[in-house]
């Protein structure tokens, strides 16, 4: 590429990345909360197919371009599982094909919690990640909606916290977790 900027891996499409996983994650968990009137979690299918799913799954594969396995393997995956979601949220599936499918969505959300390896804080967006799709999982198996509406919140928060990490990236704000990236920076993912 021109003028020495390289395609691939960059603190920039990282963060990008974690704030289209936030934004989506948010939107989903409050459309599960019904906190607000007339907004379900299927009122975010279109956020979740274009900016969970297409724009993760391709910053994904620059993450992997750039020789970034984690973040690869993180956005990439989770793209596709985004895009699935959004194509039948709404949809005429049985609940235990919802559970089913929300049981492996929370298995690769607990592999990239085992696996983070930039500190604390991006393993506890994932582990909130997982523990949200468990909830859910669990409530669409036993038609409960209390769960749902747990799993609901616990995603919302999930989402807030990898949106606040990507935007303290930017703003270079400080960070509680986290390991020190060279030049003294705060990893926040």
């Amino acid at each position: 590429m021109d003028n020495g900027v390289s395609a691939g891996s960059t603190a920039s499409t990282s963060t990008l990345g974690n704030i289209a996983l936030g934004l989506t994650l948010l939107a989903f968990g409050i459309g599960h909360t019904g906190v607000i009137d007339g907004v379900s979690a299927a009122n975010s299918a279109s956020l979740a197919m274009y900016v969970g799913g297409a724009a993760l799954f391709l910053l994904g594969l620059l993450e992997y371009r750039g020789g970034d396995g984690f973040n690869g393997t993180a956005f990439a995956g989770l793209g596709i599982f985004w895009f699935t979601w959004a194509k039948g949220a709404g949809g005429s599936v049985s609940d235990e094909a919802a559970g089913t499918f929300l049981v492996l969505f929370a298995m690769l959300a607990l592999t990239l919690t085992v696996a983070a390896a930039s500190g604390l804080f991006s393993q506890g967006v994932y582990a909130l990640l997982t523990l949200s799709l468990l909830l859910l999982a669990i409530g669409a198996f036993v038609d409960n909606g209390t769960l749902a509406k747990a799993g609901g919140w616990v995603a919302a928060v999930s989402g807030l916290l990898a949106w606040y990490g990507a935007t303290a990236a930017l703003a270079h704000w400080p960070m509680a977790f986290g390991k020190a990236r060279s030049g003294g920076a705060v990893a926040a993912s």
